[in-house]
């Protein structure tokens, strides 16, 4: 159990980055006057992004529900790291109720 949840969360961790990655790169051309060859790895991270989302066994629609708590986190920590904001106690528990939902969603019981 402790290895499932290992795999899924650092699967959905990868995910996050590769789409935050994937926004980014085109934030960067469109507002901030880097190269428009910044699409490029944005476009191939955005495409690595969905292939991510794929490897997940359950169904898609809650791998894509759950995957919404992981991205939060994920979002939280760039804002910290790249654009270098401290989040707030309430993003922090924010993100932890996100976590519970995701933790719910992806590792219930459920019948059949």
């Amino acid at each position: 159990m402790l290895f499932q949840l290992s795999k899924t969360l650092g699967l959905f961790a990868l995910t996050a980055l590769a789409e935050i990655i994937g926004c980014y790169l085109p934030y960067l051309w469109l507002k901030q006057g880097h190269s428009a060859w910044l699409l490029v790895p944005a476009a191939l991270s955005l495409a690595a992004f969905a292939w991510l989302l794929t490897l997940h066994p359950q169904a898609a629609g809650r791998v894509y529900a759950a995957y919404g708590g992981v991205y939060i986190s994920m979002a939280l920590l760039w804002l910290w790291a790249v654009d270098s904001v401290k989040p707030s106690v309430a993003d922090f528990i924010g993100v932890g109720f996100c976590l519970l939902g995701m933790s719910i969603i992806m590792f219930a019981p459920r019948p059949g």
